[in-house]
């Protein structure tokens, strides 16, 4: 399932912080500072898309996350592999470093990250 671009910034705000009474959530927002009914809304439809939950602690609710931030963009990147490189890494990969105007020490520091990943195929 997918979140909006509001819900997905919101839970960049919960990975981070790991678990989070909603004085923390609005404290990690820069100003202007969303409304506290705004980030109850957002937190019920996250928590009902399952990406989210919640222990009570008297009247308060500390949210944690139940989906990882590796696992909910690694589904996100195979959609988009998926859906616009036809499933090939290689167009991606081509795409990537023509597009994002990478220096020769990034794309060095990419070819290194590539060599490490076939070493450890090889083992």
């Amino acid at each position: 399932m997918k979140l909006s671009k509001t819900e997905e910034e919101l839970m960049q705000h919960i990975w981070r912080l790991e678990n989070a009474f909603m004085k923390d959530i609005l404290e990690a927002y820069e100003e202007p500072k969303p409304a506290t009914t705004t980030i109850a809304t957002l937190l019920k439809r996250i928590r009902d898309k399952g990406f989210i939950d919640y222990k009570t602690f008297g009247k308060s609710r500390k949210y944690y996350p139940l989906v990882s931030k590796s696992d909910y963009f690694g589904k996100h990147f195979r959609g988009l592999l998926q859906n616009f490189f036809g499933n090939s890494a290689s167009r991606f990969a081509s795409f990537f470093t023509q597009s994002t105007d990478l220096t020769k020490d990034e794309l060095e520091a990419l070819r290194a990250v590539i060599d490490e990943e076939i070493k450890k195929k090889d083992e």
